[in-house]
Parts: C-alpha cells; sequence; structure tokens
C-alpha cells in the first residue's frame, strides 16, 4: 500500500500548514515538519485551515534537517524547488517517498539541493513568477504521486446523494 509523505522545511505561514494537513489527512500521507516553525501548531489559523481534520492527521516534527535525516536513514525524498533541472512528473515516485517543499520565504537551503540534485523537482511556471502557493504546490506534486501509485487505497468513485447514475 502506498503511504506517500510529505516533508515541509521550516514552514512559516500557519494556513498553508492547515491547508497541506487537510490534504494530507484526505490522502492518507504523512505530514513531516522540519523545524523552527513559523508559527504555534495550536495557532486558530491552523484549526481554521485543517478544519476538523488535524487531529487526524500523522504528523511528525523534528528539531532540523539533520533530527529529519537521522530518523529516515535512507529515505527517498523528492526536493520541490523552482531551481530544480526536472520537472515534476518526469521522475517515478515510490509508494513511499518523501515529498519536501521548503518555506515560504526561501525555498529548501542551496546546500541541501546540492546535495539531493539528482532528486530535485519543479512545478513547471512562467519565468515571471518566483513560486506558487505552498500548499497548491504540495498538492499537485502530491496529486501525481499517487497517480503514479494508481491512487492506492484511495476512493475512486463517487455517488449521487439522491439520484443515480446512468
Amino acid at each position: 500500500m502506498a503511504k506517500l509523505n510529505i516533508v515541509l522545511f521550516e514552514p512559516e505561514i500557519p494556513s498553508n500548514t492547515g491547508n497541506i494537513g487537510r490534504t494530507c489527512v484526505a490522502t492518507g500521507t504523512r505530514l513531516h515538519l522540519i523545524e523552527p516553525l513559523g508559527f504555534r501548531l495550536n495557532e486558530k489559523s491552523i484549526r481554521r485551515a485543517g478544519m476538523d481534520y488535524w487531529e487526524h492527521l500523522d504528523v511528525t516534527r523534528y528539531v532540523n534537517y539533520q533530527d529529519f535525516c537521522d530518523r529516515n536513514p535512507g529515505a527517498k525524498v523528492y526536493m520541490a524547488t523552482t531551481k530544480a533541472p526536472y520537472v515534476y512528473t518526469e521522475v517515478q515516485y515510490e509508494p513511499d517517498c518523501y515529498l519536501m517543499f521548503g518555506k515560504e520565504s526561501g525555498g529548501i537551503p542551496e546546500e541541501i539541493l546540492l546535495d539531493n540534485q539528482e532528486t530535485a523537482i519543479r512545478i513547471p511556471m512562467l519565468p515571471t513568477i518566483r513560486s506558487l502557493n505552498l500548499a497548491n504546490s504540495v498538492s499537485i506534486v502530491l496529486y501525481e504521486a499517487l497517480r503514479q501509485n494508481h491512487f492506492d487505497h484511495m476512493q475512486l468513485e463517487g455517488h449521487l446523494t439522491r439520484f443515480d447514475w446512468k
């Protein structure tokens, strides 16, 4: 069964993290938060964005990037960055891989990217745009990884409440 992982490197905006948490709950994805965080996890804006899903979130916190690496040895980590050489659709995502996204104001530090250039991925966009919203970026890449893993363990068919599809 696919069990993907989202890693947020020093996220700064609580509503982004709340929305990402909700997406993780909806997809059965684990969330990993690398500190320092730009907010407290009990802030109202996280609860509002994550709604009542936050209590169901599988979330792990790390004191820094080295703590993340130490506690996840051998993990395949794809680094989402505007500086990447590969488009996010050009790689094959393993069912248990990690998708890392940097903080809103600066992304993933270049020292980390340099050590991981073979797994650095990007979302194509116009060259006049600095970056996409963090929560949107996570959704784009996560759903590609889920698609490649055949949406394993997810509900693939919807049903009308009062009518039947014909």
